[in-house]
């Protein structure tokens, strides 16, 4: 999408003081604080999580004790869409892509000996978001901390399940009434929560464009704000407390300029179509990851390069948070060594490079503007059409934005296959030497001592305690009740994950893809 040459008439009346400001003010193109990383250097996070609760902990200290600032949890399948690791659905995910989580036995145990109060912790959970948050919260209690002095983030964001990934359980409708309750009890309770982080990051990994990453994450984000809106919240309030998660992907300058046209658009959409008038709740707050579909099984060390040139444009970008993928993740989850050299990378670029001295550096460039102009227009046309088919919930009900991406995948899956995008290493310098690396394996084992674990904790709770906060759960489900409260009650009384998400499917039923 970029231009071979852009020279300042190209820009047309293109207006500084209007599209870009100052730092820390509004639109909020060149970044939400006035000094960024001088001020303040990004949170270096790393996604994991995988086997036990006990596995994870321990990489958790690892990633601790080697300059780590903020933990990142990956759950396995069965945690993601509510069932047990003793379901028939669960046999052979136990664990697998992320960390099991049956119970608060489990959620203990996952940060045993690590300061709740002290560290901020991200979590990759959406159909369940409220569950693994009552479980956090919690532990929370358990360790002495109170509900306001946590810290951290739930992804929590159903709608692009429905069009990107597919770990939903509930229709949308109901799954925003979840969402928007998780916003209330967090506002009243939990004060220091990210209550959502909406993604782009899947969208992109799903196969859209970068203009397609941006107009289809803020179609989901209008939705909630609407929703909790209508639920009676304050938009200058929980505005303040959404965050947002985007992928940062191959074509460098690209990239830069979707994070700056995300920035300047989302303030826009805030205070124009919302009336926010305070300007956090105006601003763009958002994690980066790289991406996960660029990495390559064949010659794997060439993701380390990848990886840092992607969280490089994230940095120049103006991410608030950052996570860097191992280089052996196109084969199986990272290994300590390869999680050591990700995190390396972010401590380089933070340290090294020196591209954390000087404010949005690329700002003004007219190469730069003129993508994020053109980012801009083309995400705010798609949210054009998105509007005019009725809405978000409207357009994924009549499959619009997933034929889209579908559509855009496509399209990127044959220009490799010409080789019109080259891919080194796989269509292009390719030895046809099979990766020489080691990966990490899980023990075949841990399925069956997760079981044995989850029937240790079913047979050590009072079962009158555990059947009533189960009946709770279902009865405000039925009615309008926040229902954070009751699922906290239920999981301090020991109730799984599995059983909480069967309690609300009672009353709320099961989505089924408009393709099933």
């Amino acid at each position: 999408m970029t231009h071979p040459l852009v020279r300042p008439e190209d820009l047309g009346n293109w207006d500084p003081a209007d599209e870009l400001g100052f730092p820390g003010s509004y639109p909020f193109t060149r970044g939400i604080q006035s000094t960024m990383y001088r001020g303040r250097l990004w949170t270096m996070r790393q996604y994991a999580g995988f086997g036990t609760a006990f596995d994870s902990n321990q990489r958790y200290r690892y990633l601790l004790s080697h300059g780590v600032s903020g933990l990142s949890v990956a759950f396995d399948l069965p945690t993601q869409i509510g069932y047990d690791s003793d379901h028939h659905l669960a046999a052979g995910e136990v664990g697998r892509v992320g960390v099991a989580i049956d119970s608060i036995e489990d959620m203990a145990e996952l940060f045993d000996g690590i300061p709740l109060a002290r560290i901020s912790t991200s979590m990759t959970i959406n159909a369940t978001a409220i569950i693994l948050l009552a479980l956090y919260v919690a532990v929370g209690r358990r360790q002495g901390v109170a509900p306001s002095l946590l810290s951290g983030t739930i992804q929590n964001d159903i709608l692009k399940e429905y069009v990107a990934r597919g770990t939903y359980i509930y229709p949308p409708r109901p799954s925003l009434r979840i969402v928007t309750d998780i916003f209330a009890y967090c506002e009243r309770e939990v004060p220091n929560w990210n209550t959502i982080s909406i993604s782009g990051y899947h969208i992109r990994e799903a196969g859209s464009t970068a203009i397609q990453e941006v107009a289809f994450t803020f179609a989901n984000a209008i939705a909630y704000v609407q929703a909790a809106r209508e639920a009676g919240l304050d938009v200058n309030s929980f505005g303040q407390r959404l965050s947002f998660f985007f992928n940062a992907h191959n074509d460098f300058l690209e990239e830069v300029a979707k994070f700056r046209a995300a920035r300047r658009l989302w303030a826009r959409i805030m205070r124009d179509r919302f009336g926010a008038t305070h300007p956090r709740a105006q601003q763009l707050r958002f994690h980066t990851q790289t991406a996960g579909s660029t990495l390559t099984a064949q010659q794997p060390d060439n993701n380390i390069v990848r990886v840092a040139l992607q969280a490089l444009a994230a940095v120049m970008g103006g991410t608030q948070s950052l996570h860097c993928n191992g280089r052996d993740e196109a084969l199986a989850l990272p290994t300590e060594e390869s999680a050591q050299i990700a995190l390396r990378t972010q401590q380089i670029l933070a340290a090294e490079t020196g591209v954390a001295n000087t404010v949005d550096p690329l700002g003004g460039a007219w190469a730069i503007e003129d993508l994020t102009n053109r980012i801009e227009e083309g995400a705010r046309a798609t949210l054009d059409r998105i509007d005019a088919a009725g809405g978000t919930l409207a357009a994924i009900e009549q499959g619009l934005i997933q034929r889209e991406i579908q559509d855009a995948a496509y399209r990127a899956q044959q220009q490799i296959d010409t080789g019109d995008t080259v891919v080194v290493g796989v269509n292009r310098f390719a030895t046809g030497e099979a990766a020489d690396i080691e990966v990490l394996r899980i023990d075949p084992s841990l399925e069956r001592r997760q079981i044995d674990r989850l029937k240790a904790v079913r047979a050590s709770r009072d079962s009158s305690a555990w059947r009533t906060a189960l009946d709770d759960v279902t009865s405000t489900a039925r009615g309008s009740e926040n229902l954070v409260p009751a699922i906290l009650r239920a999981v301090e009384a020991k109730a799984t994950v599995g059983e909480i998400s069967d309690a609300m499917r009672a009353v709320f039923g099961e989505h089924r893809d408009i393709d099933a």
